[in-house]
């Protein structure tokens, strides 16, 4: 069975984590795309082999011949237009965040019913990020005292829709995010906001640039997040877990096809381990078309979603800014 694929919007993150991804997993195609100005559809179609064009995102979602969405739209359309894929009988795999706030995410997953929804946090199905999880959760550091997690790099255009409150933007929604799915990953139990701080744009105080998170997990462990789009720190992507017994640091959890540090320090004893330099999109694609036929590969289903959702909305709320949407 081909998994055939249809993308909204004709998004710069496309080429990357899905038309190459798909080229290299196998019963997966990218089928149809759609975009509201059609002379940016159809160049994008040429550019990369696509067979259709819809005029709409309506259009593509009621295509029969397509049996599953992706969606790189802006943060504040991700739930409705998912929503819609979902009410259309599609599976759907979502850019992160997965929507604008937490009711949203709960609205989406009283949607999806049967159908596959993978919020595309791709850097989860890297066999970097399950060591991560294998290594804190084993014992092998002792009992999690602490977990450190920083998404930070430079985007100083303030005019991108990544800094549009009306799109649900914010360096918390667009980077912060990734930090706070990593710091649940290695936390020990669900965390909980205790304090946050933001620095925000000029021309839109609503709108962070950059925050500081402080959270707690039961039992007294403390956690810690960095993100920033613009600030002092420009490129940090980095987790570090301490236990009783050890510690475990990793530079550059996101990407770790392009480079990485995976630290380990127990018992006096300091190891490095190396992962795949096969890049995170293949492998969370290849979940994704797992999922879809029925196999137990989805690590970012609606419920973790909406926990990640609750944590940037109470942050925000912490910070004394709105929550988005």
């Amino acid at each position: 069975m081909t998994l055939r694929i249809g993308v909204l919007g004709a998004a710069r993150i496309t080429p990357t984590a899905l038309i190459k991804p798909a080229a290299a997993v196998d019963g997966v195609t990218v089928t149809a795309v759609a975009a509201r100005d059609r002379s940016r559809a159809s160049a994008f179609t040429r550019r990369h082999g696509i067979p259709v064009v819809h005029d709409s995102y309506a259009a593509l979602i009621a295509d029969p011949s397509i049996d599953a969405i992706y969606n790189p739209l802006p943060n504040g359309l991700h739930a409705s237009w998912t929503i819609a894929a979902l009410q259309a009988g599609k599976h759907v795999l979502g850019e992160k965040p997965f929507t604008a706030n937490a009711s949203e995410a709960r609205s989406v997953a009283a949607a999806a019913g049967s159908l596959t929804v993978m919020e595309a946090f791709h850097y989860r199905y890297h066999p970097l990020a399950g060591r991560l999880a294998e290594i804190v959760h084993s014992g092998e550091i002792g009992t999690v005292t602490q977990v450190k997690t920083a998404m930070c790099f430079p985007l100083p255009r303030f005019g991108d829709i990544r800094y549009n409150f009306g799109l649900a933007g914010g360096a918390l929604m667009d980077a912060g995010c990734y930090a706070l799915r990593c710091l649940r990953l290695a936390g020990p139990g669900t965390p909980t906001v205790v304090s946050a701080s933001a620095k925000t744009l000029r021309r839109d105080p609503r709108v962070d640039r950059a925050m500081q998170i402080s959270l707690s997990f039961p039992g007294g462990a403390t956690g810690h997040v960095t993100t920033s789009m613009w600030s002092s720190a420009l490129l940090k992507l980095t987790a570090h877990v301490t236990g009783t017994l050890g510690s475990v640091r990793v530079v550059n959890f996101v990407a770790p096809q392009y480079f990485h540090h995976f630290t380990v320090r127990t018992g006096g004893a300091t190891r490095r381990e190396r992962f795949s330099k096969t890049p995170t999109y293949t492998y969370q694609l290849q979940a994704f078309a797992d999922a879809v036929r029925g196999e137990d590969t989805n690590l970012t289903p609606p419920s973790d979603s909406i926990a990640t959702m609750e944590l940037i909305d109470a942050a925000y709320l912490a910070a004394g800014l709105p929550v988005r949407g």
